[in-house]
């Protein structure tokens, strides 16, 4: 009977693309014996993270994980990142994909009907803002992926990042936000910061712009990290340091061209309250409803801003005298 430790030693080899002929039929023994015992009683975030990580790269897995076009809410189960130039043969493949279902089975039923999640990949040159179920707000970076639930069900509100974003989080003492960064997991109650992983330099950030925030990688806590602080892990060699920062400058980001990908006049609406700092609301609903395509430059006010975007959806708008801006206008056409 193969050990629980070889099992783990070469699912890390697959992961790795390591396997031989010989290992691959190894561990297709494995599996036909349903040696699992062992395996499901490892770390659950480590036991679900591992399995997917390695499935996530096996061509017949298409039809579970797969990318999804932004802004298409469509659940898939989360994947932490993609492997490129792999080539299993297919034996390995329907192997791992096995594996899976069967021993990711358990972990479903814990998760009270939150183990779904919607992938949500940003293309280059543009950014999104996307709002929780629960109320918090993330500014997602170019390039960059965050994956999440329709609902946190469970004790804890957890989400995935790929790559670079800012994180806006309702306060729930009772339901701690965990974010996800590779090897880093970020916990907080409420408050507002930056993640960045740079895959280039092996390195993840956290940049702390309100409240507090607590790092660590996997059991080990790597620090608090408080206002105009940031906390830099390096994923290499698994060396941290916490430095005094700027914090606004690690968001600045946020303040380039704006880019409006057929996205409703709500979401635009929302981006620009985030962006100018004021209120915007609509005397008719159905407007907010309007899609368009559309890009805003860097240095560009907020009255330009909005004189292209009510043309493009048959509106208009004015300033209110507490400083707000009222949307007005019959709606698009269908």
């Amino acid at each position: 009977m193969m050990k629980n430790t070889e099992v783990l030693v070469l699912l890390e080899k697959y992961r790795e693309k390591k396997c031989s002929e010989h290992e691959l039929a190894f561990l297709n023994r494995w599996y036909e014996n349903r040696d699992v015992n062992g395996i499901a009683t490892l770390n659950e975030t480590e036991f679900k993270e591992d399995l997917l990580y390695i499935a996530e790269g096996l061509p017949l897995y298409t039809p579970v994980i797969h990318q999804l076009p932004v802004d298409n809410e469509v659940p898939v189960v989360h994947k932490r990142r993609l492997w490129s130039q792999i080539r299993p043969v297919a034996a390995a493949a329907v192997l791992l994909i096995g594996v899976l279902l069967y021993l990711y089975s358990p972990y479903f039923g814990k998760q009270s009907g939150s183990a779904q999640l919607i992938a949500l990949k940003v293309p280059a040159h543009q950014q999104r803002q996307l709002t929780l179920a629960d109320g918090s707000t993330i500014w997602i970076n170019a390039g960059s992926k965050v994956s999440y639930p329709k609902q946190f069900d469970g004790k804890t509100r957890e989400v995935y990042l790929s790559g670079e974003a800012y994180f806006d989080i309702k306060q729930d003492p009772s339901k701690p936000f965990i974010i996800h960064t590779g090897k880093v997991r970020t916990t907080v109650l409420g408050t507002a910061f930056n993640i960045k992983e740079d895959p280039g330099s092996d390195r993840i950030t956290v940049t702390v712009t309100q409240g507090k925030v607590s790092v660590a990688n996997g059991k080990e806590l790597l620090g608090i990290v408080t206002p105009n602080q940031q906390i830099s892990f390096n994923t290499r060699n698994n060396t941290y340091a916490l430095a005094n920062v700027n914090a606004q400058k690690a968001i600045e980001w946020q303040k380039k061209d704006l880019y409006f990908d057929d996205i409703s006049f709500a979401d635009a609406v929302a981006i620009l309250e985030q962006r100018f700092k004021v209120k915007i609301s609509f005397e008719n609903k159905k407007i907010s409803a309007c899609r368009f395509t559309g890009r805003a430059l860097t240095g560009e006010d907020l009255d330009q801003i909005l004189k292209v975007i009510c043309s493009f959806n048959n509106a208009s708008y004015q300033t209110q005298a507490d400083g707000g801006i009222l949307i007005k206008g019959e709606g698009c056409e269908n």
